[in-house]
Protein backbone atom coordinates (compact mmCIF):
# COMPACT_ATOMS: atom_id res chain seq x y z
CA UNK A 1 0.00 0.00 0.00
CA UNK A 2 1.32 3.58 -0.73
CA UNK A 3 2.88 5.99 2.15
CA UNK A 4 0.29 8.36 1.02
CA UNK A 5 -2.45 5.46 1.58
CA UNK A 6 -2.15 5.11 5.10
CA UNK A 7 -3.13 6.49 8.30
CA UNK A 8 -1.14 8.69 9.63
CA UNK A 9 -1.04 10.14 13.06
CA UNK A 10 -2.81 13.41 13.21
CA UNK A 11 -2.43 16.21 15.74
CA UNK A 12 -5.14 17.69 17.88
CA UNK A 13 -6.51 21.12 17.21
CA UNK A 14 -4.74 22.03 20.77
CA UNK A 15 -1.52 20.47 19.73
CA UNK A 16 -1.41 22.48 16.97
CA UNK A 17 -1.61 25.30 18.23
CA UNK A 18 0.77 24.91 20.56
CA UNK A 19 3.31 23.70 18.05
CA UNK A 20 2.83 27.17 16.25
CA UNK A 21 3.00 29.04 19.35
CA UNK A 22 6.57 27.45 20.16
CA UNK A 23 7.67 27.75 16.85
CA UNK A 24 7.03 31.56 16.27
CA UNK A 25 9.62 31.71 19.49
CA UNK A 26 12.49 29.55 18.00
CA UNK A 27 15.15 29.86 15.85
CA UNK A 28 14.76 26.71 13.86
CA UNK A 29 12.51 24.02 12.91
CA UNK A 30 13.75 20.66 12.50
CA UNK A 31 11.91 17.77 11.10
CA UNK A 32 12.54 14.13 11.59
CA UNK A 33 11.22 10.94 10.57
CA UNK A 34 12.74 7.58 11.85
CA UNK A 35 12.53 4.47 9.64
CA UNK A 36 11.10 0.85 10.57
CA UNK A 37 14.15 -1.03 11.11
CA UNK A 38 12.98 -3.47 8.33
CA UNK A 39 12.44 -0.91 5.92
CA UNK A 40 15.77 1.01 6.34
CA UNK A 41 17.89 -0.63 3.69
CA UNK A 42 15.13 -0.08 1.10
CA UNK A 43 15.11 3.34 2.21
CA UNK A 44 18.79 3.96 1.82
CA UNK A 45 18.68 2.37 -1.36
CA UNK A 46 16.00 4.93 -2.69
CA UNK A 47 17.99 7.75 -1.47
CA UNK A 48 21.47 6.41 -3.06
CA UNK A 49 22.61 6.98 -0.02
CA UNK A 50 26.14 5.51 -0.09
CA UNK A 51 27.61 4.71 3.98
CA UNK A 52 31.11 5.33 3.06
CA UNK A 53 30.68 8.83 2.29
CA UNK A 54 29.28 9.60 5.98
CA UNK A 55 30.92 10.93 8.94
CA UNK A 56 31.74 8.70 12.00
CA UNK A 57 30.68 9.15 15.03
CA UNK A 58 30.72 8.69 18.68
CA UNK A 59 27.90 9.79 21.11
CA UNK A 60 28.42 9.37 24.86
CA UNK A 61 25.90 10.50 27.48
CA UNK A 62 26.19 11.35 31.30
CA UNK A 63 23.09 10.69 33.59
CA UNK A 64 22.77 8.56 36.89
CA UNK A 65 21.54 4.93 36.89
CA UNK A 66 18.06 5.98 37.40
CA UNK A 67 17.83 8.09 34.57
CA UNK A 68 17.28 10.87 36.43
CA UNK A 69 18.69 13.86 34.39
CA UNK A 70 16.25 12.54 31.76
CA UNK A 71 13.50 11.63 33.88
CA UNK A 72 13.87 15.85 34.46
CA UNK A 73 13.73 16.61 30.64
CA UNK A 74 17.68 16.74 30.63
CA UNK A 75 20.14 15.11 28.44
CA UNK A 76 23.81 15.75 28.36
CA UNK A 77 25.99 14.64 26.11
CA UNK A 78 29.41 14.68 24.66
CA UNK A 79 30.75 13.65 21.25
CA UNK A 80 33.98 12.49 19.42
CA UNK A 81 33.33 13.75 15.50
CA UNK A 82 35.41 12.32 12.74
CA UNK A 83 37.57 14.98 11.16
CA UNK A 84 36.06 17.58 13.04
CA UNK A 85 36.87 17.44 16.84
CA UNK A 86 35.00 17.60 20.30
CA UNK A 87 31.99 18.81 21.38
CA UNK A 88 29.39 18.71 24.27
CA UNK A 89 25.82 20.23 24.76
CA UNK A 90 23.43 20.81 27.49
CA UNK A 91 19.79 19.96 26.47
CA UNK A 92 16.46 20.68 28.73
CA UNK A 93 13.23 19.57 26.56
CA UNK A 94 10.40 20.46 26.62
CA UNK A 95 11.04 24.78 27.20
CA UNK A 96 9.14 27.61 26.03
CA UNK A 97 10.80 29.83 24.58
CA UNK A 98 9.95 33.30 25.77
CA UNK A 99 10.54 31.99 29.47
CA UNK A 100 14.54 32.03 27.95
CA UNK A 101 16.84 34.66 29.06
CA UNK A 102 17.61 37.22 26.12
CA UNK A 103 21.19 37.44 26.86
CA UNK A 104 21.11 33.82 26.40
CA UNK A 105 19.19 33.85 23.38
CA UNK A 106 21.67 35.71 21.64
CA UNK A 107 24.87 33.50 22.45
CA UNK A 108 25.67 31.75 18.97
CA UNK A 109 25.97 28.57 20.63
CA UNK A 110 22.63 28.56 21.85
CA UNK A 111 19.89 27.49 19.86
CA UNK A 112 15.95 27.03 20.82
CA UNK A 113 14.03 24.46 18.02
CA UNK A 114 10.93 22.60 17.55
CA UNK A 115 11.66 18.89 16.52
CA UNK A 116 8.75 18.05 14.77
CA UNK A 117 7.94 14.20 13.55
CA UNK A 118 4.65 12.34 12.69
CA UNK A 119 2.25 12.93 15.29
CA UNK A 120 4.51 14.58 17.35
CA UNK A 121 6.79 17.81 18.56
CA UNK A 122 9.02 19.10 21.32
CA UNK A 123 10.48 22.33 22.01
CA UNK A 124 14.21 21.64 22.94
CA UNK A 125 17.23 24.67 23.91
CA UNK A 126 20.84 23.39 23.32
CA UNK A 127 23.77 24.81 24.46
CA UNK A 128 26.96 24.11 22.71
CA UNK A 129 30.43 23.97 23.25
CA UNK A 130 33.64 23.00 21.25
CA UNK A 131 36.29 20.68 23.39
CA UNK A 132 39.79 20.26 21.90
CA UNK A 133 40.74 17.23 19.92
CA UNK A 134 40.83 14.56 22.27
CA UNK A 135 39.53 15.82 25.82
CA UNK A 136 36.51 13.44 25.38
CA UNK A 137 38.62 10.46 25.23
CA UNK A 138 41.08 11.65 28.01
CA UNK A 139 37.65 12.37 30.14
CA UNK A 140 37.05 8.83 29.58
CA UNK A 141 39.76 7.74 29.88
CA UNK A 142 39.77 9.16 33.85
CA UNK A 143 42.53 12.23 33.31
CA UNK A 144 39.83 14.59 33.74
CA UNK A 145 36.42 15.40 35.45
CA UNK A 146 33.81 15.23 33.65
CA UNK A 147 32.11 19.11 34.37
CA UNK A 148 35.53 19.72 32.50
CA UNK A 149 33.78 18.86 29.12
CA UNK A 150 31.88 22.11 29.65
CA UNK A 151 31.96 25.63 29.35
CA UNK A 152 31.44 27.97 32.83
CA UNK A 153 28.38 29.24 30.88
CA UNK A 154 27.22 25.44 29.99
CA UNK A 155 27.48 24.79 33.76
CA UNK A 156 25.65 27.33 35.03
CA UNK A 157 22.77 26.62 32.27
CA UNK A 158 23.03 22.80 33.42
CA UNK A 159 22.52 23.71 36.78
CA UNK A 160 19.52 25.54 36.38
CA UNK A 161 17.61 22.69 34.93
CA UNK A 162 19.07 19.52 36.70
CA UNK A 163 17.97 18.43 39.92
CA UNK A 164 19.20 20.10 42.98
CA UNK A 165 22.23 18.38 44.34
CA UNK A 166 23.02 16.54 40.62
CA UNK A 167 26.55 17.81 40.06
CA UNK A 168 27.79 16.88 36.56
CA UNK A 169 31.08 14.91 38.28
CA UNK A 170 28.43 12.99 39.93
CA UNK A 171 26.97 11.57 36.59
CA UNK A 172 27.65 8.39 35.08
CA UNK A 173 28.61 8.07 31.69
CA UNK A 174 26.64 6.19 29.35
CA UNK A 175 27.86 4.74 25.98
CA UNK A 176 29.41 4.86 23.34
CA UNK A 177 26.54 5.10 20.57
CA UNK A 178 28.66 4.93 16.97
CA UNK A 179 26.72 6.94 14.19
CA UNK A 180 26.88 7.42 10.89
CA UNK A 181 25.95 11.13 9.41
CA UNK A 182 25.57 11.91 6.08
CA UNK A 183 24.41 15.11 4.81
CA UNK A 184 23.72 15.70 1.39
CA UNK A 185 20.78 17.42 -1.40
CA UNK A 186 19.54 14.65 -3.14
CA UNK A 187 19.14 15.93 -7.17
CA UNK A 188 15.42 16.02 -7.35
CA UNK A 189 14.91 17.69 -4.05
CA UNK A 190 16.25 21.26 -3.46
CA UNK A 191 16.64 20.99 0.45
CA UNK A 192 19.75 19.36 2.23
CA UNK A 193 18.98 16.05 3.88
CA UNK A 194 20.46 14.51 6.72
CA UNK A 195 20.82 10.82 7.43
CA UNK A 196 21.68 9.28 11.37
CA UNK A 197 22.42 6.07 11.71
CA UNK A 198 22.93 4.77 14.92
CA UNK A 199 23.96 1.56 16.03
CA UNK A 200 23.07 0.35 19.44
CA UNK A 201 25.39 -2.32 20.65
CA UNK A 202 22.97 -4.98 20.68
CA UNK A 203 22.87 -4.98 16.90
CA UNK A 204 19.90 -3.02 16.40
CA UNK A 205 19.35 0.83 14.38
CA UNK A 206 17.55 3.65 14.41
CA UNK A 207 17.43 5.38 10.99
CA UNK A 208 16.77 9.24 10.99
CA UNK A 209 16.61 11.48 8.24
CA UNK A 210 15.52 15.38 8.81
CA UNK A 211 15.63 18.38 7.33
CA UNK A 212 16.30 22.24 9.02
CA UNK A 213 14.10 24.90 8.40
CA UNK A 214 13.00 28.91 9.31
CA UNK A 215 9.93 28.51 11.43
CA UNK A 216 7.97 30.18 9.34
CA UNK A 217 8.67 28.18 6.75
CA UNK A 218 7.92 24.86 8.59
CA UNK A 219 4.81 23.52 6.98
CA UNK A 220 5.53 24.54 3.17
CA UNK A 221 8.77 22.40 3.73
CA UNK A 222 6.90 19.83 5.48
CA UNK A 223 4.51 18.86 2.76
CA UNK A 224 7.27 19.21 -0.20
CA UNK A 225 9.48 16.74 2.27
CA UNK A 226 6.49 14.28 2.43
CA UNK A 227 5.95 14.63 -1.06
CA UNK A 228 9.10 13.88 -2.01
CA UNK A 229 9.79 10.75 0.18
CA UNK A 230 6.50 9.64 -1.53
CA UNK A 231 8.35 9.16 -4.31
CA UNK A 232 10.79 7.05 -2.61
CA UNK A 233 8.35 5.18 -2.20
CA UNK A 234 9.50 5.84 1.85
CA UNK A 235 6.93 4.93 4.59
CA UNK A 236 5.97 7.88 7.06
CA UNK A 237 3.38 6.37 8.87
CA UNK A 238 5.68 3.93 10.56
CA UNK A 239 5.87 4.72 14.86
CA UNK A 240 8.29 7.17 15.60
CA UNK A 241 11.56 6.28 18.00
CA UNK A 242 13.76 8.64 19.85
CA UNK A 243 17.39 8.16 19.64
CA UNK A 244 18.55 9.55 23.22
CA UNK A 245 15.94 7.97 24.72
CA UNK A 246 16.50 4.55 23.27
CA UNK A 247 20.12 4.37 23.71
CA UNK A 248 19.65 5.65 27.78
CA UNK A 249 17.40 2.73 28.19
CA UNK A 250 19.82 0.73 26.55
CA UNK A 251 22.78 1.44 28.52
CA UNK A 252 20.71 1.25 32.02
CA UNK A 253 19.48 -2.05 30.91
CA UNK A 254 22.73 -3.31 30.33
CA UNK A 255 24.28 -2.35 33.68
CA UNK A 256 21.17 -3.83 35.66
Amino acid sequence: MPATDMTRPVLSDAQLGEMLALMKGSDSVELKLTIPELHQRSALRALGIDPLDAQVRQIFFFDTPDLALQNAGVAVRARRVQRKGDDSTVKPRPVVPSDLPEELRRSPAFNVEVDAMPGGYVCSASYKGKIAAGEVKQVLGGGQQIRKLFSKPQRAFYEQHAPDGMALDDLSVLGPITVLKLKWQPPDFKRRVVAELWFYPDGSRILELSTKCKPDEAFQVAAETRAFLATKDIDTTGEQQTKTKTALEFFVKRDD
